[in-house]
This record gives C-alpha cells, sequence and structure tokens, in this order.
C-alpha cells in the first residue's frame, strides 16, 4: 500500500474536525471505515498520527509532522491541476458558458438570457445543493461561473481563490399552503410559528444556524425540520404537513402563498463567482450583468404576485461592486 493523495485529504480532515465523528460525516463515510483507514496509514507510516479521548482527537509529534507536509502538498497540487485544466480550457475550439448553482429560479434565467445573446454557443449547467461543491468546480477549471449565495454576510467557499460579486439580496419569506390562518397576513411573526414543522432544502452553509439562532430569538425551538429537493419542499407545503423557508424571489406556486417575516430575521445574498485567472474581465462582467437582470425579472415576477407585501420586505438589486451562496428554495 502506498500513501495517496485521498489518505492526505483524510488525515487533514480529521485534524480540521477535531473528531472521528465528524470527520467521518464531513467525508461521507462511515466511522468506522474511517477507523479502519486511519489505522492502514499509521501502519504505513510506522506509528499513531492522533491520540484520542472522549474529548476528540489532537495530533501525535508524527501526525504533526505529517500535516505540516499535507499542508504544503496537498494546495500545491491542487494549483497544479488548476493550472491545467486552465491551459487546456483557454485552447477550447468552441467557446461556451458551464454554469453551476444551488437550485432556485436564478440559474434558469441565467441560462436563458445567456441562450438568447449568444445563439449557437453552448451552456451548460451543474447543479448542487453545496456551495463548496459548485466552488471547488470553478476552482478546478470543471465550471466557468458559480451562482450559489450566502446567509447574511457570511464569506462564500474559496473567497481567497475566486472572485465573486454580488447580485441581489432577498428577506427569507415563510411559504404556507393557501388556506392556513396566517396566510391572510401581509407578514407574519416568527413566533406565531412556534408549533410549526418546517421544510427545507440542505446546504452546507451557515444558514440552517442561522434560522435555529432566529427561532430561539423569538422563544422557540423548531418542532421538526424536514430537509428534501425543492419539489418535495413544495409538495409538503401544498398539502398542509409544513411550512416552509423561501426567497422573497420565488416564483408564484398553486396552492402556495408566501410572507415575509416580520423583521426580516434571514436575510439571503445571491453571488456569481469565478476564477479570475481563467476568465476575461469583461465577459465575466457581461455574465454577471445577465445575472442581475434575471434577478430583476425574478424578483418583479415575485412582487408582481404578491402587491400586499412592503417596500421594506421587498428584494434589493446589488450595486455593482465587489464581494468579500441558500440552500432554501
Amino acid at each position: 500500500m502506498e500513501l495517496e493523495l485521498r489518505h492526505l485529504r483524510t488525515i487533514r480532515a480529521i485534524a480540521e474536525a477535531g473528531s472521528l465523528t465528524k470527520a467521518a460525516a464531513a467525508l461521507g463515510l462511515a466511522q468506522p471505515a474511517l477507523s479502519a483507514q486511519l489505522k492502514r496509514v499509521e501502519r504505513m507510516l510506522g506509528g499513531r498520527l492522533f491520540e484520542r479521548s472522549r474529548h476528540g482527537v489532537r495530533p501525535t509529534a508524527l501526525g504533526e509532522l505529517v500535516l505540516h507536509r499535507t499542508r504544503v502538498v496537498l494546495p500545491a497540487v491542487s494549483e497544479l491541476q488548476e493550472e491545467a485544466v486552465r491551459f487546456a480550457h483557454g485552447r477550447r475550439p468552441v467557446p461556451g458558458f458551464r454554469l453551476g448553482g444551488t437550485h432556485g429560479p436564478l440559474l434558469g434565467g441565467l441560462v436563458d438570457r445567456l441562450a438568447t445573446a449568444h445563439p449557437g454557443v453552448p451552456v451548460t449547467t451543474q447543479a448542487s445543493w453545496s456551495e463548496r461543491e459548485i466552488a471547488e468546480c470553478v476552482g478546478k477549471g470543471r465550471l466557468d461561473f458559480a451562482l450559489i449565495g450566502t446567509c447574511g454576510e457570511s464569506a462564500p467557499p474559496a473567497a481567497d481563490r475566486l472572485a465573486w460579486r454580488e447580485v441581489g439580496t432577498d428577506p427569507v419569506f415563510v411559504m404556507l399552503v393557501h388556506d392556513h390562518p396566517l396566510a391572510a397576513r401581509q407578514e407574519v411573526a416568527l413566533a406565531d410559528l412556534a408549533h410549526a414543522s418546517w421544510v427545507d432544502v440542505p446546504g452546507d452553509g451557515c444558514f440552517a444556524d442561522c434560522f435555529a439562532a432566529a427561532c430561539a430569538r423569538a422563544g422557540f425551538t423548531p418542532a421538526s425540520v424536514y430537509e428534501t429537493d425543492t419539489a418535495s419542499c413544495v409538495h409538503l407545503v401544498q398539502v398542509g404537513r409544513a411550512v416552509g423557508l423561501c426567497r422573497a424571489t420565488f416564483p408564484p406556486t398553486p396552492g402556495i402563498v408566501t410572507r415575509p417575516l416580520a423583521g426580516a430575521p434571514l436575510r439571503w445574498r445571491h453571488l456569481l463567482g469565478w476564477h479570475p485567472d481563467a476568465q476575461d474581465q469583461e465577459a465575466a462582467q457581461a455574465v454577471l450583468g445577465h445575472t442581475r437582470a434575471a434577478y430583476a425579472e425574478a424578483a418583479a415576477r415575485a412582487a408582481s404576485a404578491a402587491p400586499s407585501a412592503t417596500a421594506a420586505s421587498a428584494p434589493s438589486a446589488a450595486a455593482s461592486k465587489g464581494a468579500a451562496v441558500a440552500p432554501h428554495p
């Protein structure tokens, strides 16, 4: 057995998580499988890499040595991959737009605008609930642009490597079945939903924590939160099984009304990102312009469907400025 890059990534993940349980969750592995892999690597390297206790794990002297080299090797290999892909990408005979995004209406709007503005130019998409996965694909040259979001003012993933620009900011709304007792209100207080079941699309940002904190400030802990895909979220709201969270730009949907949360306790920033070394600045700004136009169109559709929403709760388009990506629909 020879040492591989995946072994170094595993060691780094364990050190960063501070426990095998958390590292296994981050890597998508069962804990016994991770423990077995760590033992094989330790046998190969000649000693224990971590001291384990009920409080978690901490590196041994050998572990510190390996981690020190890992912090040099992994970024160097990642940089090599990115440079190689950008080199090959720069010589593609047919230009195109490779877009990645989390679930929401803006990606479709951007595809439509690009296809209209550049007929005959290929436009491909990749969707994921993981903002980090989309950002990583852009960093490695597998995608050209990332259309994601962040909760509030949270920094986007790979902020040190990718150029991020703000597209727009939405307050987070609540989705209710059309005959819900609170559906007639112009806005809904979070505390009035203390006994509700909730539904949301998963993400790897801080939105779930921010939602829990907002509920705590309102004096309750959510009874249950279902995490599932957008279509299932909509279905559970339509049948009255749960209430949902959505962006203010969520498109009109039969059987559902969306209402602002009183005081706008949660906000969502839409962001477009690209690798500054892989994209021509003029071309990137053009894509950004199309993205902001798609956002403005989505905001207008949402506003026309909810004329009673207050101005303070309406989504705001971003100014043309540099920024330092939601799990919900």
